[in-house]
Formats: structure tokens, C-alpha cells, sequence
């Protein structure tokens, strides 16, 4: 089921993930959308540090959607310009050191690329807002919403998850 609560020039049947290569926050090294967890994956893309908020609106209610969900895994991924490793180093060291918990490390995965061609694979028109996007494993992209948690996009991705 294809649901799209924004929109976007890619919100359409054939929009997909750009295979993307990163490490998390423990340093293991992740394909997107493939290599991901889940069978599905609910990605919560991010393009400024002050965004930070509306994603902790999401991660409070995503562990007991995963918990019910047992085919679903979600990753937070902030998204920078690309930029030289001793610079990268710094910035996954000060995230990591923000962040204890191991499994939480895990589900974080920098992205430093060209954000104006990731922008551009996934219609995405402004850093605004953070993006929420549910991908399959092939990288299609089945859900998605921009900005912070609320009950109708609660609703609406419980309505997209598959087998829901």
C-alpha cells in the first residue's frame, strides 16, 4: 500500500532509495536499502541539528511499533554535505559520545554525501522538515511524512506497514 501524506514530485510508485554505503555510530558498515535490518525499514532523515527534536517525537513510539512489528526496523539518519574524514571523525565522535545506549548508536547512520542529488533521488524539496520514509528492502518507497510525530501519521504508517 503506497501512502503519501506530503506532496512530493517522487511521492509516486516507482520512487526508491538511493543505495547509499555508511557506517552507524559503532562503526559497522550499512548498505542502504538492502543491507537494512528489516524487511521493511522506516528511515528518519534528518538535515540540521536542530531537527533533533521532532525526531525524538518518533523515537519515543517507534520501539513499541517495532515491538508489535517484528519484520519492521527504524534507523535515524542525519544527513550532511560530504566532507573530509578528520572532519566526519569529529562529528560521529561528539554524536556518539551524546548518545549511550549501544543499540541506539546502531540505528544511527550518518550519511555525508551530496545532499542536493539525495534530495533530488527522493523528491525531497526542503531541509525543513525531517523525513520520514517507510523503503521494502529493494528501496521502494512505500510511506512517508514529513515533521514531528502525531496520532493521524501514527495511524497512517500503521496502516502502511505490511501485514498490518
Amino acid at each position: 500500500m503506497l501512502m503519501c501524506l506530503i506532496a512530493l514530485p517522487m511521492c509516486g510508485k516507482d520512487a526508491s532509495f538511493p543505495v547509499t554505503v555508511a557506517s552507524n555510530l559503532n562503526g559497522e558498515k550499512l548498505t542502504f536499502p538492502g543491507g537494512l535490518k528489516g524487511d521493511f525499514n522506516l528511515l528518519i532523515v534528518a538535515f540540521r541539528r536542530e531537527q533533533q527534536s521532532d525526531i525524538d517525537t518518533w523515537l519515543k513510539l517507534l520501539p513499541s511499533i517495532a515491538s508489535e512489528h517484528p519484520k519492521l526496523a527504524y534507523y535515524e539518519v542525519p544527513v550532511i554535505d560530504r566532507l573530509n574524514p578528520m572532519v566526519r571523525w569529529f562529528i560521529d565522535n561528539g554524536m556518539r559520545r551524546g548518545i549511550p545506549d549501544k543499540a541506539q548508536r546502531a540505528r544511527t547512520v550518518t550519511f555525508y554525501l551530496d545532499k542536493t542529488a539525495f534530495k533530488t533521488a527522493l523528491g525531497i524539496a526542503s531541509e525543513d522538515r525531517i523525513q520520514l520514509l517507510l523503503i521494502d528492502r529493494a528501496g521502494k518507497v512505500l510511506w512517508r511524512v514529513e515533521g514531528p510525530f502525531t496520532e493521524e501519521s501514527k495511524v497512517s504508517l500503521l496502516r502502511a506497514l505490511p501485514g498490518a
